[in-house]
């Protein structure tokens, strides 16, 4: 094996490495738990018009199986990532916004839902 591709390898993952993350904005500012005993909860978020908000639903003691959407947003763009969502604000926001999730998994030992009501308000 030769030298030249293994260092420019490594720069490229120097560079790479440097390049600044960009971690998305705390949007919900208090998030109530919920406790997959099919409960609702209601979360508020607030986000500036053209911004998107990515948000995991996992606690430390809860495994979540599935999420799924029961209603969606009637401005905005949402989509269930993993055991989370991203939700992209249009870029002219006029007036809240809202969907709902429902999600399925085990708290510590037990199976249950929980309904997720989010309430999507213009910065």
């Amino acid at each position: 094996m030769r030298a030249g591709p293994i260092l420019l390898l490594a720069a490229a993952a120097f560079a790479a490495s440097c390049l600044a993350a960009q971690a998305s904005p705390l949007c919900i500012k208090e998030r109530t738990p919920f406790a997959l005993s099919h409960d609702t909860v209601k979360w508020t978020m607030s986000i500036a018009p053209g911004a998107e908000c990515i948000q995991g639903l996992r606690w430390s003691y809860m495994q979540i199986f599935n999420v799924s959407v029961v209603s969606g947003p009637s401005r905005g763009q949402l989509a269930v990532v993993g055991s989370g969502f991203r939700y992209s604000a249009e870029n002219q926001t006029h007036g809240t916004d809202k969907f709902t999730l429902l999600i399925s998994g085990k708290n510590r030992h037990d199976a249950g839902t929980s309904t997720l009501e989010v309430e999507v308000n213009p910065q």
